[in-house]
């Protein structure tokens, strides 16, 4: 009989043996992982049935997708210079499209490493990508991944917004599940690398191979290939030409990605590391022609319409690169020389800073794509700030230093208690500009405008054309568009109109006070006063249009009638209806743009013909067959205006303008007599001029507000427009010998001075309004007014 078992031992079981504290971590880890995976698995199964609900709502709503699955770049309008130069693209953005069987493996491979290493595995939408997206998102409580495929991409590019919100991203999910079925892989991959924006007005790996290295696309290496390859993400910010640290950054990263996914081997990551890119030298200074191309560009859009935009055709215009770009610095050196008068107006914006110095070049190139370069004038954020020293970063990350004068500029914003709004701080988003010296000075963008126009003044040809101070921040095209007061600038027509009339270069005006009652003027009273508000009494029409007086072309308005004058004016290619036939016309009240400016005072270049301003010379298809071609017109007497000895006059007067009138500074500063013009400032200096000419080239400047408001006190034509046109001229007349005009018939010259025949023996208008109250003189003008009022008393 066997004893039974020992009570104790069926109540206490012996233990079992403890594990160690290392299998507790291997079990707890098992444990988590299990769980983890099963998360993942669920949130997979979720965005899987999220996806299915929304493709069943969403998907018949989807856009049609015909511009892939029959994708046809086409082919866009360039404009080109006469001298060969492009100026602009219209109607697709500079792309070279290349079929993906010739994209070089290399380039495919570093975008798929950049992008989408898994783009031949997953239908569209890579659910892992996302999930693990969404955990970086939600840890980092910002967006910080996008998880978008190259077929999301795709269709973001061709037909959604890029609105960071989860109802796009649903959008664009649904859109690439659409695409695949639609197209195959290499389908997708070929419109994606054609397609996609790399910077520098790049469209596609082909035609950024050309801009960024100057090479096709089959030559490219694997350094330049992932240097391209990292563009997509960020064309701005990752822009070797802009940021060339923070593209290495980048393209360092996606050789890394080529190796681990098996793209390239170790020897080739090694030496693709090590091999330094070298970039298309640029050419030259970069053409500033974007307001003339524009212009070109609607008049191609009249006469082609939309196929102007896909034709491939080619327009040459009539201007030399070189000469536009002197057209362009002068202008803008001339506002901006008028800007550093002005009180500072305070930074353009504020932005936070991270205080982690490793992160503060990313967010100042972030936040700087907003207020992208202005040519000379680039942008910076503020990194310290202090009277005596502002340290601040560029768009390229380079650290620039600012003391001394170039504070100047600022100082109210640098003042211990300056206003917060104009505050210069840690975060402010500043102008900075780079003197010759190298030194920098704190600026700011302009908000006077301006224009220029320069044209050949016996075939109409333009030479130059700036619309305004920069075509980024306004499209308004101040030359062809604005339609402002002359002023002054005016006044040669009335005086031309006067020559028809019986007055000579010598008849004698009294410059004295005029008034004119409310019944007169059917308003308001008048009292016209000259710019400098005195009146010197009688002196030659001569004098008086080199002075600019007032009183004196008020008096030869009124003594012609103001309705033959306006009649006159409309021979220069002037709006009759813009000119109302009042007296104040002779202070240039009406309405012009300073291309017809330019036209009008061509009839007096080119001896009394009247040419319509030309731009395009001829347009040729993608093949470079002629479509148009413009003829040089040849000047003959159905062109003819005025009759050459009335423009000879008026070359005559306007020669003494610029020799000892208000444009003195002219022949002064170019050293040449064959100058004419003449200044012009509105009332209240709203609208500042400068019109003249040279035998082979007429230039108008204007200066002023677009909504138009005082320019200053002592702004003047003279001060303000003169100097932009004497810095084109002294480039542009460079080497061309002295021309002044020949008289033509039925002219005398008596005393020095000019006549037409029929009024040389004092058969003309010898004076106006010496009976008018006398003026108060000038001391030193004495002898001269009473040795003219003795001659007239005899």
């Amino acid at each position: 009989m066997t004893a039974p078992d020992n009570p104790r031992r069926e109540a206490n079981p012996p233990r079992a043996p403890q594990p160690s504290f290392g299998a507790g971590v291997l079990r707890f880890a098992a444990r988590f992982v299990s769980s983890f995976v099963g998360l993942v698995v669920a949130g997979a199964l979720a965005v899987a049935l999220l996806v299915g609900i929304a493709l069943a709502v969403a998907y018949p709503n989807l856009p049609e997708i015909s511009s892939l699955t029959d994708y046809r770049p086409k082919l866009p309008m360039r404009i080109y210079s006469a001298d060969g130069v492009l100026l602009g693209e219209y109607g697709e953005e500079r792309r070279n499209f290349i079929p993906i069987g010739e994209i070089p493996k290399v380039m495919k491979d570093a975008v798929l490493a950049a992008e989408d290493a898994r783009f031949y595995e997953h239908g569209g939408v890579n659910y892992v990508s996302i999930i693990r997206a969404g955990l970086a998102n939600f840890t980092e409580s910002r967006t910080a991944q996008g998880a978008s495929t190259i077929t999301m991409q795709v269709a973001r590019n061709f037909y959604l917004s890029t609105e960071k919100t989860f109802t796009r991203k649903i959008y664009e999910m649904l859109l690439s599940l659409k695409i695949e079925t639609l197209l195959n892989k290499d389908q997708i991959l070929e419109v994606y690398m054609n397609h996609i924006a790399l910077g520098q007005r790049a469209f596609g790996f082909a035609s950024a191979s050309e801009i960024y290295f100057g090479k096709p696309l089959k030559d490219i290496t694997i350094a330049e290939a992932a240097m391209l390859a990292g563009l997509p993400k960020a064309p701005s910010a990752n822009n070797p030409i802009v940021n060339p640290e923070r593209a290495t950054i980048r393209q360092r990263y996606i050789i890394d990605r080529m190796l681990e996914n098996g793209f390239i081997t170790p020897e080739q990551h090694d030496a693709a590391k090590r091999q330094a890119i070298k970039y298309r030298a640029p050419r030259g200074i970069a053409v500033h022609a974007e307001y003339v191309a524009e212009t070109a560009r609607q008049m191609v859009y009249s006469q082609y319409g939309a196929d102007a935009y896909t034709r491939g055709l080619n327009v040459y215009l009539t201007f030399n690169s070189n000469e536009q770009m002197l057209a362009y610095r002068a202008l803008r050196k001339g506002i901006m020389d008028y800007e550093r008068r002005q009180v500072y107006r305070g930074p353009e914006d504020y932005i936070d800073l991270p205080n982690d110095p490793a992160e503060i070049d990313n967010r100042v190139g972030e936040a700087l794509q907003d207020y992208p370069d202005n040519d000379e004038l680039k942008s910076a954020v503020v990194l310290e700030a202090s009277p005596k020293k502002v340290v601040a970063m560029l768009q390229s990350g380079d650290s620039i230093d600012i003391v001394g004068d170039g504070l100047k500029p600022a100082t109210s914003g640098l003042a211990p208690k300056a206003n917060p709004q104009t505050q210069i701080r840690r975060g402010a988003v500043i102008r900075v500009i780079r003197g010759a010296k190298g030194d920098w000075s704190i600026t700011q963008l302009p908000e006077v405008e301006g224009a220029f126009v320069a044209l050949d003044p016996r075939t109409g040809a333009i030479r130059a054309m700036v619309g305004g101070f920069d075509f980024s921040k306004s499209k308004f095209n101040h030359v062809t568009q604005a339609w402002r007061q002359p002023g002054s600038s005016f006044k040669p027509f009335i005086y031309s109109a006067a020559l028809e009339k019986g007055f000579t270069p010598s008849t004698v005006i009294n410059d004295a006070p005029l008034f004119f009652d409310s019944g007169t003027t059917g308003s308001q009273p008048w009292a016209p006063k000259n710019y400098d508000g005195t009146f010197d009494g009688p002196m030659t029409m001569r004098k008086g249009l080199a002075k600019s007086k007032n009183l004196i072309s008020i008096r030869i308005l009124k003594a012609i009638g103001p309705q033959y004058a306006q009649e006159w004016v409309g021979r220069f290619g002037f709006d009759p209806e813009k000119h109302p036939a009042y007296l104040t016309m002779a202070l240039g009240a009406g309405s012009v743009t300073p291309l017809q400016m330019a036209s009008a005072y061509s009839v007096f270049a080119s001896g009394g013909y009247r040419v319509n301003p030309a731009l395009i010379t001829r347009i040729t298809d993608s093949k470079g067959k002629v479509l148009s071609e413009a003829r040089t017109p040849q000047l003959d007497e159905s062109m003819r205006v005025i009759e050459a000895r009335n423009a000879f006059v008026m070359t005559s007067l306007l020669q003494e303008v610029t020799r000892a009138g208000t444009a003195a500074k002219a022949q002064a500063t170019l050293k040449r007599p064959d100058i004419y013009g003449k200044t012009g400032t509105t009332n209240d200096s709203l609208d500042a001029w400068f019109a003249g000419w040279q035998h082979d080239v007429v230039a108008v400047v204007w200066m002023g507000y677009d909504n138009p408001r005082k320019l200053g006190d002592r702004e003047t034509g003279g001060g303000l427009s003169l100097p932009i046109w004497i810095d084109y001229m002294a480039s542009a007349l460079r080497g061309v010998p002295v021309q002044e005009p020949v008289p033509p018939e039925g002219l005398v010259n008596q005393g020095g001075e000019w006549y037409y025949e029929e009024y040389a023996r004092g058969t003309g208008i010898s004076s106006i309004g010496l009976e008018d109250r006398p003026a108060a003189a000038p001391p030193n003008e004495d002898e001269e007014r009473k040795s003219i009022l003795d001659l007239f008393r005899r």
